[in-house]
């Protein structure tokens, strides 16, 4: 039988593994934003090439917020670089030659399966491993996700919007 020092110690490995996880959904969501603002065209080109640019600004404060987060744990990001995209929960098909809506929908559904993904991993933190600190910070995260989701969704619903309006809510 396991001592509760050893169970809190594999809880703390765990939540790090989960962040990790987590931390590679936001790095690759980072890149799609970035492929997607380069290689968006059109006749919504300028609102589109904004809102991406938006959006990529905050998956860029999102993967050091999960960065942080991890090392403020004490914990070592385990990731490399070169591992990201294959440890991502989510993917999206690249910007080159897709059409500026479906660019739109693929970010949404990255962002909605990251919401997914948080939901779950913050009802484990608090359920299973008792970490409501973490827990906190994974809700944090999820609304956020879900008000870029909600900027994609109006998007795509009525292009004429100006993603300027947006701009605050997603820091």
């Amino acid at each position: 039988m396991k001592t509760s020092a050893e169970l809190k110690h594999e809880s703390h490995e765990a939540v790090g593994r989960m962040l990790n996880l987590l931390l590679a959904d936001e790095y690759l969501l980072y890149q799609i934003t970035r492929d997607y603002h380069w290689n968006v065209s059109g006749t919504d080109f300028f609102s589109r090439r904004l809102l991406f640019q938006l959006q990529h600004d905050a998956a860029t404060k999102w993967v050091d917020e999960v960065t942080e987060r991890i090392r403020e744990m004490r914990l070592d990001v385990r990731i490399s670089w070169a591992d990201l995209k294959e440890s991502a929960r989510c993917s999206a098909a690249s910007g080159f030659g897709l059409a500026a809506d479906s660019m739109l929908a693929e970010l949404l559904r990255a962002h909605e399966d990251i919401i997914a993904h948080l939901r779950s991993d913050t009802e484990v933190c608090r359920l299973r491993f008792g970490d409501a600190s973490t827990a906190g910070f994974l809700a944090g995260m999820i609304e956020q996700h879900e008000n870029a989701a909600w900027m994609l969704r109006t998007q795509l619903d009525t292009p004429e919007v100006n993603p300027l309006q947006f701009s605050a809510s997603l820091n």
